[in-house]
C-alpha cells in the first residue's frame, strides 16, 4: 500500500485537468508567439486563461504573467521590483517564515546594496503586525508575506497587512502557493500588488505557475530574450501547462466546500487518533488558524528524518518541512522563528492531506506511525 500525505509539496494531477491538456501536446501545439493561425489560436487561448484566472483571484487579466513555477514568480517579483525601484528606496521586509526561494532572493540582493529586515512571528507562525509597522522605514519599497505557511499551515492576516502597506505607500507581495483553495483569494480585498502561484499545489501540472504583477509598478525582468508577457518574461509559452493550471484552479474553487470538509475531517480524525496512541507529541502552530489539510507534529526524542524514512519504507510519504529544502537537512527556519525549544528543532514531521486520501489510510498510517515512534525512541540519542 502507498499512502501519499505530502500534498503540501505537490499534488497528483486531476485526470480532468490532464484531459484538458492533452490536445496541446499533439494537435494544438502551435507556438503562441507565431503569427500564423495555429499560433494565434493559442494566443487567444492564453488570453482567455488569464481572464478566467483573474475572475477567480479578483484581479485584472493583464496583470497575469505565466511562469515556470511560483519560485520563478517570487524571484521575479522580489528582485525585479527592488531593482526597478532603487530610486524609491533600497529597503524591503519579508516575514521570518518565508519559503526558501524568497529568503534566497532577499539574500542575493544584499550583494547589490539592498537591505532587508525580517518580520517576526508569534508562537503559532503568524506575523506580528505591530512589529511590521515598526520595521517600515522611509525607504522601504516592498513587503513580502506568504498567505499560508508551507510548513505549519498558519494563515496570515492578509487584509490587515495590505492596509498597513497602503498606509505607508509600500508595495505588498504574497506567495499564495499554499492558499488554494483554502482561502478565498481576493487581490482587491487583500490589497496586494504582487502574488505568486504554482499549479502543482492544487492538482494541476508541475512546471507552470504565475506572477500577478501590478502594471502601475516598475519591475525589471529576470528572464530576457523575447517579447513575451510584455517583455517581463521571455520564453515559449507552456500551452498545456497554462491550460492545465487554469482548469485546476477553476475546479479547486468550484468544488471548494466539499473538498475543505473532506480534508478537515481526515486531518482532525488523524490528530485525535495520534494524540490518543502516541505520547510526548505536540502540534506546531494553532489548530484553528491554519489550513485544514495541514498538521506539523513534534515527536519528542526522535529525529523527524528518521520517522520520514521509516514510514517511507512502509509506503507512507510525509515531509519534515519544505520540499524545496529536502536535500538540506539543516534546522527549519520556520520552526526556529516560531521559538520552538532547540532540543525539538529536528523532531518535526508534516502531514498534509488531499483530494485522494481516505479514512482507511488514516487508520493504516496511525498504526504504522505508533510502531515507528515506539521503535525509534528505544535507541534514539535525543533526550
Amino acid at each position: 500500500m502507498q499512502i501519499y500525505l505530502d500534498n503540501a509539496a505537490t499534488t497528483k494531477i486531476d485526470k480532468r485537468v490532464l484531459k484538458k491538456m492533452m490536445p496541446y501536446f499533439d494537435t494544438k501545439y502551435g507556438n503562441a508567439s507565431s503569427i500564423h493561425f495555429m499560433g494565434q489560436e493559442n494566443d487567444i487561448k492564453i488570453n482567455q486563461c488569464k481572464k478566467d484566472i483573474a475572475k477567480i483571484l479578483h484581479g485584472q487579466a493583464d496583470n497575469i504573467i505565466f511562469t515556470s513555477t511560483a519560485t520563478e514568480a517570487n524571484n521575479l517579483i522580489i528582485k525585479g521590483v527592488m531593482r526597478a525601484n532603487s530610486d524609491k528606496g533600497k529597503h524591503f521586509l519579508i516575514s521570518a517564515i518565508e519559503h526558501p526561494c524568497v529568503l534566497a532572493s532577499a539574500r542575493e540582493l544584499l550583494d547589490e546594496g539592498f537591505r532587508f529586515d525580517y518580520i517576526p512571528v508569534d508562537k503559532n507562525g503568524v506575523v506580528l503586525l505591530e512589529e511590521l509597522k515598526k520595521k517600515i522605514k522611509p525607504d522601504t519599497v516592498l513587503i513580502s508575506v506568504m498567505a499560508v505557511n508551507n510548513e505549519v499551515g498558519s494563515i496570515q492576516p492578509m487584509e490587515e497587512i495590505g492596509k498597513i502597506a497602503r498606509s505607508k505607500g509600500v508595495y505588498f507581495h504574497t506567495d499564495a502557493v499554499q492558499a488554494v483553495p483554502y482561502l478565498k483569494i481576493n487581490i482587491k480585498k487583500w490589497g496586494v500588488d504582487f502574488l505568486s502561484l504554482s499549479a502543482h499545489k492544487f492538482y494541476g501540472p508541475q512546471g507552470v505557475g504565475l506572477a500577478y504583477v501590478n502594471k502601475d509598478v516598475k519591475i525589471r525582468p529576470i528572464i530576457v530574450g523575447g517579447g513575451q508577457e510584455n517583455g517581463l518574461r521571455a520564453g515559449t509559452y507552456n500551452m498545456a501547462g497554462i491550460v492545465g493550471m487554469t482548469e485546476a484552479l477553476k475546479l479547486a474553487y468550484a468544488e471548494r466546500s466539499e473538498y475543505l470538509k473532506k480534508v478537515k475531517e481526515l486531518r482532525d480524525y488523524f490528530w485525535k487518533e495520534v494524540a490518543k496512541k502516541i505520547k510526548n507529541i505536540r502540534l506546531n502552530g494553532d489548530l484553528k488558524n491554519r489550513v485544514p489539510n495541514n498538521l506539523n507534529i513534534m515527536f519528542e526524542g526522535i529525529e523527524g528524518e528518521a520517522i520520514l524514512i521509516d514510514l517511507s519504507v512502509s509506503g507512507i510519504y510525509v515531509s519534515t518541512g519544505s520540499a524545496c529544502s529536502a536535500q538540506n537537512l539543516k534546522v527549519s527556519s520556520v520552526i526556529t522563528a516560531m521559538g520552538i525549544d532547540k532540543k525539538y528543532m529536528n523532531s518535526n514531521v508534516r502531514f498534509s492531506w488531499g483530494r485522494y486520501n481516505n479514512k482507511k489510510e488514516v487508520d493504516y498510517v496511525v498504526a504504522k506511525l505508533a510502531k515507528t515512534v515506539e521503535r525509534l525512541r528505544k535507541f534514539s540519542p535525543i533526550r
